[in-house]
Formats: C-alpha cells, structure tokens, sequence
C-alpha cells in the first residue's frame, strides 16, 4: 500500500449520461461545464467561443467618466501625466498599456516605477514631490494605489489630481482621490476580478472610444501572471490576448520569444512559466523600469538587447531564490518544535524581491502558509512576502492582526508586508492561534480536485482536444485533472538522475503513457501486480509526427496490500527500502534469522491478534503452512516480503507415486528382504531414482507395519495391515511439505499473490479449492 501525498477530492456527478447534447460535446466535457456551473446553451457558448460581445462598457465603472474627462482636459491644456505603476508583470504590462493608450489620445505623458527596495510598494510621497517638482498635474497609478491613504492627501496639497486604477482587496478607508476606478469599488460593474491591466485596458477603451485589440498581447501577459480568475472578462481577454500574442509583430515580444526560445502558438502556461517569471524577475532584483522599455520599444535591436538582459536577471533569480529557500529550510529544520501551522521565517541578507517565490516553495514542501520576511538592522524593519493553502485567506486573518504591521496589503493566498523586528515573534504567535481556531488537519493537505474516473478507452486524441477548448486554464478554471486505475504494463526510471517514473497503461488497444516528474522514490515501493492509481493531467505527446496519449502524473497511490517478491535473493537488504514513518516486523518460523536494516525479528506466535504492520518480511519458510495461513489470519499488514530462501528441496527431488510403491513392495515380496545400507545407492542408481526415495519408500512402509526394518535389513511383515498410503504421518508430511513448496516457492509471481490474498481477506477472483489444485 502507497498513500498519496495529497488529498483527493472527488466531486464529479458520475452520471454524465444524463446531460443533454449540446454542441457535439461529449458527456465527459459536459459534465466538466457543469462542474464550472455553465449549463445552460447560451453559458456554454460564450464559455467555449469567448468574444468581444461578452465584454462590459467601461462607463460602469464609477469614477471612470470623472477619470476620462480630466484626462482629456489635461491633453487639451498639454497638462503632463505621469503613470504610476508596479514592479510585477501585472504591473509593468499595465503601465505599457496606459502609456501607449495615452499617447495614442495625444497626451504628454511618461510612466514612475517605484524602486522595491528604497522606495517599497505603492504610491510613496517621495515620489508624489518629484512629480510635482518635475511638472505633472495629473497621476494615473495602475494597479496600485487603492491603500494609499496618506499619499492622496500629499497629492491634494501638492495640487496634483491622482487617477487610481487599481484591482487588489479594497481596506476599510478609500484614498480621498480624484477619481478611483476599482471593480470592487463600482457596484455597476457586473465582473469585479479583473487584473490591474484589465483596468487599465478598461481605461484606454474609454479614453480612445474603440476596443483596443491591438493591446490585447499586453493584457494577457498581465492578466494570466498575475493569476486572477480566468472567468468572465478575465477569460474574455486572455483567451483573445494569447491569440494576440501569438501573432504580435510588437518587438519586445518577439524578442522574449527568441531569447525564451518559444515557437508556435502560445497558451497560458507560456505566459505563467516563461514570459511571466522574466517580466517579474526585474523588479525583484532592481528598478521594473527596463521591462516596460522592453514592450514599449518599436527598435527590435534595442528590444533584443533588453530581452537578453532581462533573461540574465530571470537566471540570476532563479539561483538566488534556491539558495534562500535552502537557507528557510535549515532555519526550519533547526527548530525543535513541531512544524508551525503558520511558517513565519526572517534573516538578515535575503533579497526582498524574491522573498514571495520562496514563500510559495516553501507552500508546496510543507503545505503551510508562509511568511518569508528580510530583515533590514538598520532601520529595525522586516519586510517580506506571503503565500498561503487554499484553507487560510492570508488577507482576512492578516486583518486582524493589522496593527503588527506597518504596511500590508494583498490577497486571499498572496500578500506582502513590512514590520518591526521585535514584532516577528508576535504575529508568528497571532497568526498559528488563528490557524489552530480555523484549521482542521485536513485543510493542511494540499488537494486534488479530480474532474473524472476514466478507463484507459474513455481516453481519445478526440476528447483531449475537445477538453482543450475549455483552455485557457489558471485560478477560476483549473486545468483538469483526471483519475486512472490501471495495472502499468511498464514502469522504470528515467533522467539523468533516475529521479523520474516513466508508466505505461494498456487495456487492448488503448495506451497511456505516463510520466510523473520527481517521483522516483516511489519506484522501490511498487510491485508488477499494483494496481496503480494515478491523478493528473492529459494530453497528447508528438515525437517524430506521431501522437502518443499521456497523462502527467500529479499524485499516485496503491491501496491494495502489496507483495515484493524476494524469494532466493542474496541481497534483500540492497532491495528494500522502508519508508520513513512506516512500522516494519520481521517472522522467523525457524529462529536464529537476522533481518535487513536491524527490522526487529519475531516468532509467529508472538504476533498477535489485530497487530497492525506495515512491512511484513517472511524470512524463513513454516515446517508447515498452515503456521503461516495462522500468522497471515492475525495480523493486519500493508506489505508482504517473501525473502526465504530453500537450501534443500523436497519439490526438487522425485516423488515416488503409488507405483514406485507397488514396485519396491513386489521387490520385496521376491526378495524377503532388502539391505537398504548395501543395496540402497545401487538400487537408486539402476532405476534411476533419488537414493533419499528408497528410504523414504521403506519408512512409510515400516510406519504403516507393511515391513520391519532393523539393522538396515528391510523384510516383509507376514500379517501386514489393511492401510492406505495416506495414512502414512511421513507420507502426509511430505506432502504437505511438497504443497508449501509448490505455493509458497516455487509458484509464480501470480499464484503466490493469490494464495496470500486468501489469507490476507483480500478480493481474490479464485477460491482456495481453486488455487491448490492449480498448483
């Protein structure tokens, strides 16, 4: 047995027959809109064919009339405008898009970035002063700006009109702005999840009076990175962006194309894995300001130049976020105490940028909320990230331990902030108290929401591509996951580290390759009878034009009783591998037996009813089986070792049959009496037998009073008895010792497995009666 690592959740209707056909779809694929709650006709096709017809007017967003009309008003009195922006890709693609749509209406505009590391986020009023100083009247922030309390009030004295256009969690205070345009601030708006570039595309609709679908390549990359739900407008605008960016001739998207080595069509996962991470990996190492030259560049020169830089820094990131997220974990494992229910880390050193990738490392290892602060000495503050499980909404229970922080703000699952060293300890304490009062122990096991159960022939080229119309996938619309139980007709290693499971699934002419990275450690664990359950993704795998079904493994698990087949190995130890937690128990029926890796060695008598074992190991073979069918009867065990070796065989030797004995007794009968110590070797030689089955023939003879035997010299009894041969003690104790043998040694793979399933209480498609006598 294999438990998985995750938990699954199965919450599919199994009766997909039931749905009505719409559109050719399939029942499984209508049961996965369902899933989405899309149901009816008209839901199903804007789902399916996302269009611009599905889009809402911007002039429902209050503020936005006020915004646009001061705005043109500045263009009119050349008035300058500076566009305030973020440090991530959601923020730099927000600020290019303002920045072109302002330009495009005429306006004198240039765009701020704040530096992370001196300034911070958001609006600062350091940053207000130089815009005043530099001339501008109007500011435009971009998917900042909603908590800005202070900074609105400078900006008022400062006689500056500030523009927020933001999308983050709206606090208790909104900023005293000119004009706020925010979703979740305008009851009209009927969708209220856009990303800060949706807000900002929002504006430019409005400010230029037309749909811009020529910055749609921006919207995407905002919209898909910064993981809001791709539902409604969302999935409007990223489902159009990618097959924007896919054919964009803008520079400094072909230019992160070439240097990320992309080609063909681009989907969400080239934007969330590739495109995204570069466009965020500037503005954590220093100033965002190059990734937004990079898209507004018309140069392809000056763009490739850029791109190549920026792919430096990704590459820089990368190895910095390694080594802190090792350094978390020394700190982590340094502790004595049990894993936190909220893990709050900090040391001196760690680059703020990055703090919130290793916070989410840090989710996936440990299935924690975390908390990775950097701690500055000098000014005795902690800054960092956050990242959180599904169960934990990081912004709700960060709220109400406000007053530790100096500055927060954030989401659900991600949020950043800044505090006070000496307050570290404090929200570590607030926070694992509110998390011991909401969680239960469940909720810190990561989940597997499973869209189906298939069998290997529900699989088709025809329905993957058919799922693939419910793309693009991200937060809202998961990418489906599916469950298969099958038994591998392959199953090895692979990578050059042999840290990869490579399977294989058949049933007729059905296969399903699978691939689950990161999970060889399972390999020693599994057996060629499991029937493997495995949770993951499908698609389709082309090499050398041929199209290969396969399914990218997430989780797996076995959950029947397993049964590792070590019979005659000389090197069990090297074989075994026990897992860590797992209880494993060794039984000797003969005594005097070392196990492998110290496992403690027991008598079968000393196992007693209802013991729960892991690991079972079989050392030695029983005088008789029923001692092991008593031992397997008592004891509830998830693995079987069968590690015995046979020194000598009695399965190898010659049985005699009723005939031999017939034979040897007409001999007799002839003879009156035969020399066993003279004439045994020689008799065995002439007719070709085992010399051990001339002595075995006479003692059951002897035993059943058929012959006396005293010196050696075996003669007939005169009066012999009525018996039969199986009345023979000797003769049955053979033969039970032939039949254990046969069942427990020498018998296939196959039939050992059955014969313990009988004994185990688990499903077996044979009876007893009918395994014996297949053996």
């Amino acid at each position: 047995m294999i438990q998985s690592k995750m938990k699954w959740q199965f919450t599919y209707n199994e009766n997909v027959e039931g749905f009505e056909v719409q559109q050719g779809l399939t029942p499984l694929t209508q049961q996965m809109l369902e899933k989405r709650g899309i149901v009816e006709p008209d839901a199903v096709e804007q789902f399916l064919n996302p269009s611009i017809d599905y889009l809402h007017d911007p002039f429902l967003m209050e503020g936005m009339e006020k915004a646009i009309e001061r705005v043109k008003t500045a263009i009119h009195r050349e008035e300058s405008i500076l566009v305030f922006g973020d440090y991530d890709a959601d923020g730099v693609s927000s600020t290019t898009l303002m920045i072109e749509a302002l330009r495009e209406a005429g306006a004198y505009c240039d765009f701020y970035i704040p530096n992370r590391f001196t300034e911070g986020y958001g609006p600062n009023e350091e940053a207000f002063l130089f815009a005043k100083d530099s001339g501008y009247s109007v500011i435009i922030t971009v998917d900042t700006g909603i908590a800005a309390i202070h900074e609105a009030e400078v900006a008022k004295q400062l006689g500056i009109d500030l523009i927020l256009t933001d999308h983050h969690e709206v606090q208790e205070v909104l900023p005293d702005a000119y004009s706020i345009i925010h979703p979740k601030t305008s009851s009209r708006y009927p969708f209220q999840e856009l990303a800060g570039v949706g807000v900002a595309f929002k504006f430019a609709e409005a400010l230029l009076g037309r749909f811009p679908k020529d910055y749609l390549d921006l919207v995407v990359i905002g919209t898909i990175a910064d993981l809001v739900p791709l539902q409604g407008e969302n999935r409007v605008l990223a489902s159009m962006g990618l097959a924007a960016i896919s054919r964009s001739k803008r520079p400094g998207v072909l230019a992160l194309r070439e240097v990320c080595g992309i080609e063909g069509e681009m989907n969400e996962e080239t934007i969330g894995f590739t495109i995204g991470p570069r466009m965020n990996a500037v503005g954590r190492l220093q100033d965002a300001t190059p990734a937004v030259e990079l898209l507004l560049s018309n140069e392809r020169e000056e763009a490739q130049q850029i791109a190549s830089f920026i792919n430096q820094i990704n590459q820089e990131r990368q190895k910095i976020v390694a080594e802190i997220a090792k350094e978390a974990e020394e700190l982590l494992s340094s502790r004595s105490e049990d894993l936190e229910n909220v893990i709050v880390v900090a040391k001196e050193g760690w680059n703020p940028g990055v703090l919130g990738i290793v916070a989410s490392k840090l989710v996936r290892q440990f299935d924690r909320p975390a908390i990775v602060l950097g701690i500055d000495p000098e000014k005795g503050e902690a800054k960092g990230s956050a990242r959180s499980i599904d169960a934990f909404d990081l912004f709700a229970n960060c709220m109400e331990v406000r007053d530790r922080f100096l500055h927060f703000g954030g989401h659900a699952q991600a949020a950043g902030m800044t505090l006070e060293v000496e307050k570290i300890d404090e929200l570590r304490t607030a926070l694992n108290d509110l998390a011991e009062q909401k969680l239960t122990e469940d909720d810190y096991q990561q989940v597997l929401d499973i869209e189906a159960t298939l069998e290997l022939d529900d699989i088709s080229i025809k329905q993957i591509e058919e799922i693939d119309q419910l793309r693009p996938f991200g937060m809202g619309n998961p990418k489906p996951l599916f469950h298969l139980k099958h038994t591998p007709k392959e199953l090895r290693l692979i990578g050059s580290k042999k840290n990869h499971l490579k399977l294989q699934f058949q049933k007729e002419q059905s296969r399903v390759d699978g691939i689950a990275f990161g999970m060889g450690d399972v390999y020693p664990h599994l057996t060629p009878s499991d029937s493997l359950e495995v949770v993951g993704e499908l698609g389709i795998n082309e090499w050398n034009g041929r199209k290969n079904l396969q399914i990218m493994v997430k989780d797996l698990r076995v959950n029947d009783w397993q049964l590792f087949d070590l019979r005659g190995s000389k090197h069990v130890e090297k074989k075994l591998v026990i897992p860590a937690n797992e209880h494993y128990a060794a039984v000797s029926f003969q005594g005097e037996v070392n196990a492998p890796h110290n496992i403690p060695v027991y008598p079968p008598e000393e196992f007693t009813e209802g013991n729960m074992i892991d690991g079972l190991l079989l050392l030695d073979l029983p005088e008789r089986i029923s001692q092991l069918e008593e031992l397997l009867s008592r004891v509830s065990v998830s693995k079987v070792f069968a590690c015995y070796r046979l020194e000598e065989s009695t399965f190898l030797k010659t049985w005699p049959t009723r005939d031999h004995f017939k034979w040897f007794y007409g001999m007799l009968l002839k003879r009156k009496e035969f020399n066993l110590r003279q004439e045994g070797e020689q008799l065995a030689k002439r007719k070709g037998w085992d010399h051990s089955m001339v002595e075995f023939i006479s003692k059951v003879f002897f035993e059943l009073e058929f012959v006396r035997i005293k010196d050696g010299i075996v003669t007939i009894n005169s009066k012999p008895s009525q018996k039969d041969l199986t009345e023979s003690t000797l003769y049955k104790e053979r033969e039970e010792r032939l039949y254990m043998e046969q069942t427990l040694y020498y018998s296939t793979y196959k039939e050992l497995k059955e014969w313990f399933n009988i004994y185990l209480n688990q499903s077996s498609k044979h009876s007893k009666e009918e395994v014996v006598n297949g053996l």
